[in-house]
């Protein structure tokens, strides 16, 4: 007598899918001496061409992948000077290292040879570093964020940002290729996060003049602060993320839809944050209960990792998986005994690696392969592959 239909019923009753088993134990564990425990730092990224790049100490390493041969790049010891971060270009082919003295250097990677110096690039520590083809972005504690363009012999920055307060420990190009590919992402130890636009900060459905405050000097619109008119339009932030309330160095673009960021706040903050930034407007927030140092999107399913460290519960130098929009736990990977705070994907998306103040490197099979036994279907209506 159940006004409930019978398939209705049975699909309402049924037990719910369960998520995808992960391993819970890293398939490879590397010692890695002298990994520095400072959340500022970025000492950990892996190359388009399947080498992994780690900053000990005074030293620059590689890690062939597939052969597990190990060179060193090179070695700041005899100017008593320490790797502060690092950054693969896109081609896998270069790499930047960053110091603690403000010192910037480009290496060629397969000869392993130091192609130039940016002797004084910034003056106090470089602690984040990305790159959009041949542009450059540097993050400093000295507040400011330049963008160098490789290709040119000048030492001087083209461009120069100011719109942190403290520290800027986290700097994220947008290059899916797509209309976004322009917006650079930036989180500092204000709290703040700022979103950037190489060709101007215009933003959508607006003229490109420098904003003035609305009535009462609040914010804006999904918590963004406009910023003065005496600032140049062409260097004030697009948009302006205040919720945050510890530090930001975790910032990831979701690479399958457009325009969607996702950010980790610090120790007393705990919070993953989700914005989109063609509107300005918080999507999603999930609190983890502890400090968030770092996140990545998968690239073969629509999840995110998120390496932790302190926490208020025993729960803690953890690595989750999220699914996304449901923000459900996929699996929480334990086994550093130091905060998580470098974390880096192989190049094809299945494969995480780990770093920790513990001087372990661990890796992890987190997520699925890309599948690729779908072919797809040819459509009657796409006359392209009809062509001849």
């Amino acid at each position: 007598m159940s006004p409930v239909r019978a398939e209705s019923r049975q699909l309402l009753e049924s037990p719910r899918r369960k998520l995808r088993s992960v391993c819970k134990t890293p398939y490879r564990v590397l010692d890695a001496p002298e990994l520095a425990d400072d959340f500022y730092l970025n000492l950990v990224d892996w190359s388009s061409t399947n080498v992994l790049g780690v900053g000990l100490g005074a030293c620059v390493y590689l890690w062939t992948a597939h052969t597990a041969a190990v060179s060193k790049l090179c070695d700041l010891s005899e100017s008593n000077d320490t790797v502060s971060s690092l950054s693969w270009v896109e081609k896998g082919t270069t790499l930047a290292v960053g110091t603690l003295s403000g010192k910037l250097h480009i290496y060629d990677a397969h000869t392993l040879q130091r192609q130039r110096t940016y002797a004084q690039a910034h003056s106090n520590r470089i602690g984040a570093l990305s790159w959009n083809a041949h542009i450059l972005s540097s993050g400093s504690r000295d507040r400011n964020i330049c963008h160098r363009d490789v290709r040119e012999a000048t030492v001087k920055p083209f461009k120069k940002l100011l719109g942190h307060k403290q520290e800027v420990c986290g700097l994220r190009w947008n290059t899916d290729g797509g209309q976004q590919s322009a917006l650079l992402a930036s989180g500092g130890n204000d709290n703040k996060v700022c979103i950037w636009d190489l060709r101007g900060s215009k933003r959508p459905g607006m003229r490109a003049s420098p904003a003035v405050a609305p009535p009462g000097g609040g914010p804006s619109a999904g918590g963004s602060g406009y910023n003065t008119a005496t600032d140049d339009a062409n260097d004030i932030p697009v948009w302006k993320f205040h919720e945050h309330t510890a530090a930001v160095k975790a910032l990831a673009w979701d690479p399958h839809v457009s325009g969607i960021l996702a950010t980790g706040g610090g120790t007393a903050d705990k919070h993953i944050r989700f914005w989109n930034v063609f509107t300005g407007a918080m999507l999603n927030e999930l609190d983890t209960g502890s400090q968030v140092c770092n996140l990545t999107w998968s690239l073969t399913s629509h999840e995110l990792v998120s390496t932790h460290g302190f926490s208020s519960t025993t729960a803690q130098n953890q690595i989750c998986i999220w699914k996304y929009p449901s923000l459900d736990m996929v699996a929480s990977l334990t086994g550093h005994t130091h905060r998580v705070l470098y974390l880096a994907m192989s190049p094809e998306g299945e494969t995480i690696v780990t770093g920790a103040g513990d001087e372990t490197l661990r890796f992890w099979n987190a997520f699925p392969k890309k599948d690729t036994s779908r072919s797809k279907k040819e459509s009657r209506l796409d006359y392209g592959r009809l062509i001849r």
